[in-house]
């Protein structure tokens, strides 16, 4: 990956992908006030979105024995009554009394007086005192005259049946309450034991104050969820799976720290002997995390890191928190990974309201499973790759995606679109289709079909030409170099999965120029 994304890197992505394809706001072609907070995902979005799902799948749910299932985007309203997100599931907000815009108050202030620390624990009149001390004035009309701090709960609640009169459901404002309620028949159809693994690749809702930063903040969003039910007085089957990891070097910004920033690193043997991780289940699962996204998804290493999160800030199922964040000059540190270890608050929960005990047998007896819950934010994800990838110099600009994510494996061309070379390209285009996405184009010189391709992060170009015709040969352009080869028709499939893998493209074939 290119490196850290430079100062004004985010307004750059956001322009490209809205036009070449990868994301853009929700019906405002046609109807431009249509409500913000809602994306779409266009050909080259939606493909780099679901590489990145299956590398989760590939290097976390199957390795580490998950069962992944689907639950309902709707669940009754006594599942977020006994949840707790009825009561606890809000953020605060202020009010401009003369043209009545609401706002988020700490990402307002982050924002307008240019905060790059996170001020979700602040006290309510903290906020406020730096509101007034601030002189922030309203972004709509420009007024100073605020209403007191207030509290929005985040649910869309709706009323299901043609009887109901009051809310009776609600969108899920997470996964994890679906896996919770089906727990129990997932346990026993599966014949589980604990640690009992599960996970959901699903959209969820939050009715957000204030919309903002494309991706990173939306109504409608994706996450990634392992929800690991485990007996918190045997957890020695992770004791060995972090037997081979315990020198791996884990990036904490602590509590004591807040004020300096200042980046810790331990060894996860250090973290887990500390206490400061809790115990060798949830050490694991930090490692894990930390790893996929710095060595499976190519984000660097040094901007990334698992920030603290003090009772104030931490969810209301949660007595630890990390949220793995990445950082950019543009958007500072954004949450990735949501790090919670949820206890047996949520079954014990669900077993108060329902009735219904979900405790389970283990060689120690009856036990409530506690919950340790990794999420993935998916669509901040997919921007930060691209924001990561973007770069430019005087000649070019283009998105350096890793090899194994761009959305586009491989673009396939003819020299001109005339004496035959486009039959032999579009035929070669449906040899490779097999194994790869394949772009083909004809339109416009090879020169900006080129740039085309370069702008959008597809990592090899195939051009037939004249020689092509006489001799079987084609030649392949690297994205990042421009260098070309010329390579034989007849190997080009390996040679497609060979350089996708990481090989220089000087082993493919022979060198032009």
């Amino acid at each position: 990956m290119a490196g850290p994304a430079v100062k004004g890197t985010f307004e750059k992505v956001v322009e490209l992908a809205n036009r070449r394809g990868f994301f853009w706001p929700s019906a405002r072609d046609l109807y431009p006030q249509a409500p913000a907070g809602f994306w779409v995902y266009g050909p080259l979005g939606y493909r780099l979105k679901e590489k990145i799902a299956d590398l989760w799948r590939r290097h976390i749910v199957r390795p580490e024995g998950a069962f992944e299932l689907e639950t309902p985007l709707m669940l009754p309203i006594q599942v977020f009554d006994a949840s707790g997100h009825l009561k606890h599931f809000f953020d605060r907000l202020v009010e401009c009394k003369r043209c009545h815009s609401r706002f988020r108050i700490d990402k307002l202030l982050e924002e307008k007086l240019g905060v790059r620390e996170n001020l979700e624990g602040y006290p309510d009149e903290e906020l406020r005192r730096m509101l007034l001390e601030g002189e922030v004035r309203c972004p709509k009309c420009g007024a100073f005259d605020w209403t007191e701090v207030k509290r929005f709960n985040l649910m869309f609640t709706i009323a299901v049946g043609a009887e109901a009169e009051e809310p009776n459901a609600a969108l899920r404002p997470e996964t994890t309450q679906g896996s919770v309620v089906e727990f129990r028949r997932t346990f026993l159809t599966m014949r589980g034991k604990l640690p009992f693994i599960m996970a959901q690749r699903g959209r969820v809702f939050r009715n957000e104050i204030a919309p903002r930063r494309a991706l990173v903040r939306m109504r409608e969003f994706q996450q990634l969820e392992i929800h690991v039910f485990f007996d918190p007085e045997d957890t020695s089957q992770y004791d060995e799976k972090l037997r081979p990891l315990l020198d791996y070097r884990l990036r904490f910004l602590r509590l004591d720290d807040r004020d300096t920033g200042e980046i810790t690193e331990i060894t996860a043997r250090e973290a887990l002997e500390s206490g400061y991780t809790i115990n060798s289940l949830i050490t694991y699962w930090l490692v894990i995390y930390q790893k996929f996204f710095n060595e499976v998804i190519g984000l660097p290493l040094e901007r990334l890191r698992y920030r603290e999160l003090g009772p104030d800030e931490r969810a209301h199922y949660a007595s630890a928190h990390w949220d793995l964040e990445v950082y950019t000059e543009d958007l500072g540190w954004v949450e990735l990974v949501n790090n919670a270890y949820r206890t047996d608050y949520d079954l014990k929960g669900h077993s108060k309201a329902s009735g219904i005990d979900l405790s389970v047998q283990t060689p120690r007896g009856k036990v409530a499973p506690h919950l340790y819950e990794p999420s993935i934010g998916l669509d901040r994800t997919v921007l930060h790759v691209l924001m990561m990838s973007y770069v430019e110099d005087e000649k070019r600009k283009w998105l350096k995606i890793p090899r194994h994510l761009a959305p586009i494996d491989v673009a396939v061309f003819p020299l001109v679109s005339k004496d035959g070379l486009p039959e032999v390209a579009r035929e070669l285009a449906r040899e490779l289709s097999g194994e790869f996405f394949v772009y083909y184009d004809e339109k416009d010189s090879i020169g900006r079909r080129y740039r085309r391709m370069d702008e959008v992060g597809t990592p090899l170009c195939i051009t037939v030409d004249y020689q092509t015709l006489d001799d079987g040969t084609v030649t392949l352009r690297d994205r990042d170099t421009m260098a070309q080869v010329r390579a034989d028709r007849a190997a080009l499939v390996e040679a497609v999965k060979r350089f996708l893998a990481g090989a220089p493209l000087e082993e493919l074939g022979t060198p032009l120029g």
